[in-house]
């Protein structure tokens, strides 16, 4: 054998490359899988499989109105003749025609267990039943009548469709699914209804002339797919995109509806998107709900029955029903996108098509379909006119014609004498005339019989032979006439032509058409972060060394006034609390930092602690430069529609004060933004100021500056004229006395308002008071002020004064992290030079740094405003329910 190798002539070997070699079988390869296999054709919207199941069932005789026949019949009948894939393949293919979940229209009924959406497997083939569904036929139709084209089957023995003449658009109504080679496609379904009347628009844009129709005003007809599963599409941007170029990213959200059972409330799935398992989403949610990222769910159940789905999220008691969606929406699949790719094959190569092209495909397509047929049936109609010709002669002539078979000896003997007999052509002029241009003869005195005609007389049978069957064969032709007169109108004119294809697609929409299931919803403009949050009242806390955390405002009870605290926040030796409010999840925080840069922050995106946690340092929070720290915090009104009535004060603790708009801060990068600069007066060098206090005003509001030695002062805020640059440093607000600083910085009402407001200042030996802000009369800005509280060496420096109301509660913390919650109205109303009393009884060497003022309904206290006033003019004060005392016992009572 080697021998004979080593022998071959150098002629018998060619040589070829390689690479050539392989990439010309690997497109090969190629190709099949993508024209032969994996891609639909936009004419049918079949893929082979699918076309071939349709077509065997056609053939074996499993139609709409028949008996169901065993699966396994159906997927032998294809392997064996159209589809040697495997059995497997075609029984999964088969099985989906006939998912009404997974069909817009199924175009296979089936009997048996198809499986499930959540999703079971159907049965095995030897158990379910199936035959072509009614729709099927309109696909099918026409098939025998040359409309389409066919190849010979794998084997050669047989001859299948190369697509079936389908009489609506089954891309866009049933989609398509699959991967290719280097290619994928994924077509959502659409409604039939819809998909119709945009083929009747655009065959009505056509017939008028003038502009193509947009994909703009077919998507007036098509607004979006309609999934079998139903369910809710966000938005149109998607949708859009994908009509508009073949790929868009369609959001699709489960429909849910709220139940309420005494205080439980549960959300229900009614709805899933498409093709999204409904087991896997069960297991999804419970896996979310285990991890926390879903939260306030107590339990999650599916209850889906043959009736519909039902998944069933049992919610606890304190739990926000738009909070948990927003949940389910952004972690689960209960929300998702359907990466619509509108791949075909047009023209035997794949194509990325649009809305527009899918439609145009279809149209196109069709006219050749009913252009085909015309001719089919209208040669099929000549040649039986031809034949009836024949007849009419044979009856007109019976006598002649039984003659000539009587004497002729055989059949050949007798039908080349009819052959050759010449009859007379008046007999049958009239019959011709109704077949217009299908007899050459018709000008001639005498007619000749064709081959056709003479075998069909020797077939006649006598009843035939009557006046009766002259009749008869007279209206035949007729009625032929007539078809024949309206093919020759369908293929001379197009607008004809057109019209029949509205006609037959008018008479799908009417016996198939339903009514949409997915609802087309506004976008949800994406589903923010602070969307999950749950809207809770918290307690934000910051200290000296640059800490910050948020507290549940439930973590905090509230106690009487003098009461020894609890623990709190757990800082080191250095560090103390400097910063503390109150305010919601969702309220932005502006941070002013002493490099003079503003940042800004929802107040969730802080770091969330205990009582007794000291939080994250801020630099971990915001882009803070070396050496730059956080020197306030400002919390703003959760509504930006307020923010174009206020203004922004700037107050230091040299006593420098500066007005700005809020504009100036309603967008800031995530970099921060130049605040302010610091210096001792406009336009002075800068010096070791430093910022003490930013808030929030209106035109007629007031500010109050309190200094740490118990001075304060008030004036208008539009006695600060209105700054355009957020760099400068101010203008002076309150002249200090040597060694005071400014510690805290108010808003209060103006005197026009109407209201009486109450200063609460706190010192820091524990001891505090109200005043009525009345007693704080306003004075022209840079004066040096006027007593706010006295008695400082039993007190000690002022560490806060501020605004606020018996009906509130007061936060006081210590420089070893002590906390106490009490009662606002715990603390009378006193003069303002008076001492005050005792709020805090803090330990030897303890000292509160912090107060804060909790705007929170207190319900141990039903002083109002009135009341207060009434006491004030008799000199007496309300106390927390106890009854009126004489200021001067109370005061006695406190320095004892």
């Amino acid at each position: 054998m080697a021998d004979e190798i080593l022998l071959a002539e150098p002629s018998d070997i060619s040589t070829i490359s390689i690479v050539d070699e392989m990439r010309s079988s690997y497109l090969d390869y190629a190709m099949s899988v993508i024209v032969s296999r994996a891609l639909p054709d936009v004419r049918d919207g079949l893929k082979p499989v699918h076309r071939r199941i349709l077509w065997a069932s056609q053939e074996g005789g499993f139609v709409a109105g028949r008996a169901y026949r065993k699966c396994a019949k159906i997927v032998g009948d294809v392997m064996g003749n159209y589809h040697p894939h495997g059995d497997s393949a075609i029984y999964e293919a088969l099985a989906r025609l006939a998912q009404d979940w997974s069909m817009r229209v199924p175009l296979i009924d089936g009997q048996g267990n198809f499986g499930s959406m959540d999703p079971d497997p159907p049965a095995s083939m030897r158990y379910t039943e199936a035959r072509l569904a009614k729709v099927a036929n309109f696909l099918l139709g026409d098939v025998d009548k040359d409309t389409v084209d066919f190849a010979p089957n794998y084997d050669g023995s047989t001859r299948e469709p190369t697509v079936l003449p389908a009489r609506f658009p089954n891309l866009l109504v049933n989609g398509a699914g699959g991967i290719a080679v280097g290619m994928a496609t994924n077509v959502p379904p659409h409604n039939l209804g819809e998909v119709v009347d945009a083929c009747l628009a655009y065959i009505a844009r056509s017939v008028e002339g003038g502009d193509a129709i947009t994909t703009e005003e077919l998507m007036q007809i098509v607004p979006g797919p309609d999934f079998p599963t139903g369910a809710i599409i966000m938005g149109r941007v998607g949708t859009r995109l994908a009509y508009e170029t073949g790929r868009g990213s369609i959001v699709v959200r489960s429909r849910h509806e709220i139940e309420e059972r005494g205080e439980r409330r549960t959300i229900v799935l009614t709805e899933i998107p498409y093709q999204q398992g409904k087991d896997a989403l069960v297991a999804r949610i419970a896996e979310a709900v285990k991890e926390k990222r879903v939260e306030g769910v107590s339990e999650v159940r599916d209850l889906s029955n043959r009736e519909g789905v039902r998944i069933v999220i049992d919610l606890k008691r304190d739990a926000t029903v738009d909070v948990v969606l927003n949940q389910l929406w952004r972690h689960t699949p209960a929300q998702g996108s359907f990466p619509a790719n509108m791949l075909a094959i047009r023209g035997g190569r794949p194509e990325l098509l649009n809305l527009r092209d899918i439609i145009e495909a279809f149209v196109r397509f069709r006219e050749e379909v009913i252009t085909r047929r015309s001719k089919y049936e209208l040669a099929r109609a000549r040649e039986r006119a031809h034949v009836l010709l024949g007849l009419v002669i044979a009856v007109t002539n019976m006598d002649e014609v039984v003659r000539i078979i009587r004497g002729s000896a055989s059949p050949a003997e007798a039908r080349e004498a009819l052959l050759r007999r010449e009859w007379p052509i008046d007999q049958i002029r009239s019959y011709i005339m109704l077949v217009e241009a299908i007899e050459p003869q018709a000008d001639a005195d005498v007619y000749r019989l064709s081959d056709a005609q003479v075998k069909a007389i020797l077939d006649l049978r006598l009843n035939r032979l009557t006046a009766l069957g002259r009749e008869e064969i007279g209206d035949e032709l007729k009625e032929l006439a007539g078809s024949i007169a309206a093919l020759l109108h369908i293929l001379a004119d197009r607008g004809r032509l057109y019209e029949v294809m509205r006609e037959e697609l008018a008479a799908v929409r009417a016996e198939f058409a339903t009514p949409r299931r997915t609802q087309i919803a506004a976008a949800a403009e994406g589903i923010e972060d602070e969307d999950l949050i749950e809207r809770e009242d918290m307690v934000v806390t910051v200290t000296v060394g640059g800490y910050i955390k948020r507290t549940p405002l439930d973590a905090f009870r509230a106690q009487r006034r003098g009461g020894k605290g609890r623990a709190g926040m757990a800082t080191k030796d250095e560090d103390a609390i400097v910063g503390l409010f109150v305010t919601s999840t969702h309220t932005p925080v502006l941070f002013f930092s002493t490099a003079g840069k503003a940042y800004r922050l929802k107040v969730w995106r802080l770091p969330e602690g205990g009582p007794a946690t000291r939080g994250r340092p801020m630099v971990n929070l915001l882009p803070l430069g070396p050496g730059e720290t956080i020197s306030a915090v400002l919390p703003l009104p959760e509504d930006e529609a307020d923010w174009a009535r206020l203004h922004v004060m700037f107050a230091t603790a040299n006593g420098l004060v500066r007005r700005n708009s809020m504009d100036q801060f309603a967008n800031i990068p995530r970099a921060g933004k130049i605040a302010m600069r610091f210096a001792t007066e406009e336009g002075e060098e800068e010096t070791g100021d430093r910022l003490i206090g930013v808030s929030l005003l209106s035109q007629a509001d007031d500010v109050l500056l309190a200094t740490r030695q118990g001075r304060a002062i008030r004036f208008p805020g539009t006695a600060v004229r209105e700054f355009q640059s957020r760099t400068s440093a101010g203008v002076r607000g309150m002249r200090l006395a040597s060694g005071d600083e400014v510690i805290s910085l108010s808003i209060l009402a103006g005197r026009d308002s109407g209201r009486e407001e109450f200063i609460l200042t706190v010192c820091a030996n524990g001891y505090g008071k109200r005043t009525s802000a009345h007693e704080y009369r306003r004075t022209n800005r840079g004066g040096q002020g006027i007593t706010n509280i006295g008695n400082l060496d039993r007190n000690g420096p002022v560490v806060a004064s501020f605004p606020a109301h018996a009906g509130e509660q007061l936060m006081l913390v210590t420089d070893q992290a002590k906390l106490i919650r009490q009662s606002v109205g715990d603390t009378r109303v006193i003069g303002r030079g008076a001492a005050g009393v005792r709020l805090f009884d803090v330990a030897a060497g303890e000292h509160v740094v912090s107060a804060a003022r909790i705007d929170e309904p207190d319900e141990e206290v039903a002083t109002t405003l009135d009341e207060l006033a009434d006491a004030r003019a008799d000199g007496l004060t309300v106390d927390d329910g106890t009854g009126p005392e004489t200021m001067d016992e109370r005061q006695a009572e406190d320095d004892e």
